[in-house]
């Protein structure tokens, strides 16, 4: 590619950070709020590290005013944040007036703060009777979902324009249902693929829904992503195996969504745990309802082989019960380092992967169907977050931010209509089966005092969203992370 390097970004690129309900607000069991899949999970002994969960997390819930005026400092246009169905419609029955209206007080301090509300209808905290009575295993929740995605829209409808089914399906029903490394914890292939497709369809089915009631919205589905690379491209073998991870991971839900079917590889390497037997007439039309954007969540790709290495990475918490591989049909199938710097997740910086993904999104997928990108996910944890005199120096976190955020401008500048970035997070929070072992945010979290603590990260994100460039690159601190940017 051709080095970009005035730095700009294009007029009106929309500059935000995210969160989810249940690893920010708290709250866990105020206003009629009940268990979801991940207040259940968190009571597994040795499910989550530390014996943590989310009752309080930084709670975000009894905070609004002072966090919206964090996002203010910050420059941020947008704030991205997860509705929650256990909070909505509790034991996924009935609508609890009291939760819509956090969300309604929500929303009208953001529009006042003149930040545009990014609403993410689901961010993995299934309501627990839901899962008692199959989960996403159960076809019945996908319809259960539209419901609560009106439940939603009858009271936020008229402010919230930027309207997301699901974030990172592929979580959902693989780390949920096959690694058992999430919530619900079960280590059940068959029913990891069927949560698969009831995912998707509870996408479809609710995109259908909200555009038929309001066609000016702005809908949307958020995956994860990662780009698989052969180790040996001449190999083969490795280049089964990138095949693979990249059909069961990319494009088992972006072939469906897009193009209204699924590959044919993937469906075969499937085919033993039912796929085929999960859809029915009317579904991949339904899943392939037109849609206006693309989030795009990335963290890193990853080099794959199928010879047994000497030493493979396993980026799995270290909790006590055992867990699986969230690949139903890729045993024997490793991932190995590659001599890249790392973060504290032990996940490779690979910027260049980006760069890589969204030109082959834009040119495969969003592109022929003219659909925007969005960056709605990307940051990374690392152990530089102690508060020394009121600052975080945390410049490993900006390094990695500013390499990857110029990976984007580059493909902005390559023809990619990509239309905005979510840094993840705006703040610390709970990071799911890390519980808080783990900081992603651009503001430090203590979570003793719930005192908030800008990052240099986040002060020099903010400069950048005011600018809308990038700044000159120096060679200090973190320069090892920016100059690995391809």
């Amino acid at each position: 590619m051709t080095q970009n390097n005035n730095g700009q970004f294009p007029p009106g690129f929309l500059w935000g950070a995210a969160t989810a309900a249940y690893q920010v607000e708290g709250a866990a069991s105020e206003d009629g709020r009940k268990d979801s899949i991940w207040d259940t999970f968190a009571r597994v002994p040795g499910a989550v590290a530390n014996g943590d969960n989310g009752d309080v997390a930084c709670d975000h819930y009894h905070r609004l005013d002072e966090d919206v005026a964090l996002m203010q400092s910050l420059n941020l246009a947008s704030y991205r944040f997860s509705t929650s169905w256990a909070r909505i419609r509790p034991d996924g029955g009935a609508v609890n007036p009291a939760g819509l209206d956090f969300y309604s007080r929500l929303t009208d301090k953001l529009l006042d703060a003149e930040i545009k509300p990014w609403l993410t209808l689901y961010h993995w905290d299934l309501p627990q009777a839901l899962q008692d009575a199959g989960g996403w295993a159960n076809r019945d929740t996908a319809y259960r979902f539209a419901e609560y995605a009106l439940s939603v829209h009858d009271v936020l409808g008229d402010r919230v324009q930027a309207w997301t089914t699901l974030n990172e399906p592929w979580c959902s029903a693989y780390v949920g249902y096959a690694s058992g490394e999430h919530a619900p914890g079960l280590q059940d292939r068959s029913q990891a693929v069927a949560a698969n497709h009831h995912l998707l369809l509870a996408h479809g089915l609710a995109a259908q829904e909200l555009r038929a009631r309001d066609a000016a919205l702005e809908l949307g589905l958020t995956l994860n992503f990662t780009v698989a690379d052969p180790l040996d491209p001449q190999n083969p073998d490795d280049v089964d195996a990138a095949r693979r991870i990249d059909g069961q991971f990319n494009r088992v839900f972006a072939d469906p969504v897009f193009r209204g079917q699924y590959p044919e590889d993937v469906l075969a390497d499937l085919a033993p745990y039912g796929l085929q037997g999960h859809i029915r007439d009317g579904d991949l039309a339904a899943i392939s309802t037109p849609i206006d954007f693309l989030g795009v969540n990335y963290y890193h790709g990853e080099a794959v082989t199928k010879t047994e290495p000497a030493v493979a990475i396993t980026t799995a918490a270290p909790s006590a019960r055992p867990t699986a591989s969230p690949y139903p049909a890729a045993d024997g199938v490793y991932t190995v380092p590659r001599g890249l710097p790392v973060t504290n997740m032990g996940w490779e910086i690979q910027p260049e992967g980006l760069h890589r993904l969204l030109m082959r999104l834009q040119r495969e997928y969003t592109g022929p169907a003219g659909v925007k990108l969005y960056i709605t996910e990307n940051g990374a944890a690392f152990d530089d977050d102690e508060v020394v005199d009121g600052v975080v120096r945390d410049e490993d976190r900006l390094g990695f931010i500013e390499a990857h955020l110029a990976a984007v401008q580059q493909a902005a500048a390559d023809g990619v209509d990509v239309r905005g970035y979510f840094a993840w997070s705006l703040m610390d929070n709970f990071e799911w089966a890390w519980g808080y072992a783990k900081r992603f945010g651009i503001v430090h979290v203590d979570y003793a005092t719930q005192q908030r603590t800008p990052k240099a990260s986040g002060r020099w994100f903010a400069e950048v969203a005011r600018a809308n460039e990038l700044p000159e690159r120096s060679s200090g601190a973190g320069s090892h992370v920016v100059s690995s940017v391809g």
